[in-house]
């Protein structure tokens, strides 16, 4: 009980200081005129599917969703990060700030950034499950996942052959957890990434 009093005091302050996310986290880049197209995506109002969906991110690499039966709308917007986050990856972009507020955006930057730097890209097929939305209050909402992405391999985006060794974090399953806020024009976006304590098993 106390860690969710603690949760959702940072989603209504919004002035807490988050921990970085598990999947490693520039300046600020001003939104892009397209940022209003963007964020219309990920409104909440649209239907979901159930079940599991395989989803093309680019070059080699998927992800396989699995969403809930009835599933909370909320769910899109961590979904989404993690396409979106792979597909820069994938595609050598610099940067995500895609329904992003200025914290998460530097740290969502930073992860990508680090592949680009370091020539590095990703192939195979991840996988989401067990997401859900665990608090919520107001404007505010936590959204937690679980990633899989032992079926993925790092590779040189020069040669396009895997690298060695391969890092651990792609072995074992981890959580994945979002604070989102609702802005004044109804968007969801990801206020930051938090780091989580639940542990995931495939």
């Amino acid at each position: 009980m106390r860690r969710v009093v603690v949760l959702l005091v940072i989603v209504l302050a919004g002035c807490g200081q988050a921990q970085r996310p598990y999947t490693p986290a520039t300046e600020p880049t001003p939104a892009k005129p397209t940022q209003a197209k963007s964020a219309k995506a990920a409104q909440p109002e649209e239907t979901l599917p159930t079940g599991p969906q395989s989803i093309a991110i680019g070059d080699g690499l998927r992800v396989r969703v699995e969403w809930p039966a009835d599933p909370d709308p909320l769910l899109k917007v961590i979904v989404d990060q993690y396409v979106g986050t792979r597909q820069a990856v994938v595609e050598g972009t610099r940067g995500y700030r895609r329904n992003l507020e200025i914290q998460a955006e530097e740290q969502a930057t930073e992860w990508v950034n680090q592949f680009i730097d370091q020539e590095r890209s990703m192939r195979g097929t991840g996988r989401l499950y067990d997401m859900r939305v665990s608090a919520r209050m107001g404007k505010g909402a936590q959204i937690n996942a679980c990633v899989d992405e032992s079926g993925v391999r790092m590779i040189s985006s020069r040669t396009g052959k895997a690298v060695a060794p391969q890092p651990d974090w792609l072995r074992t399953p981890y959580s994945q957890s979002v604070v989102a806020h609702r802005g004044d024009d109804g968007v969801w976006r990801i206020r930051s990434y938090i780091t989580s304590t639940e542990r995931c098993t495939r």
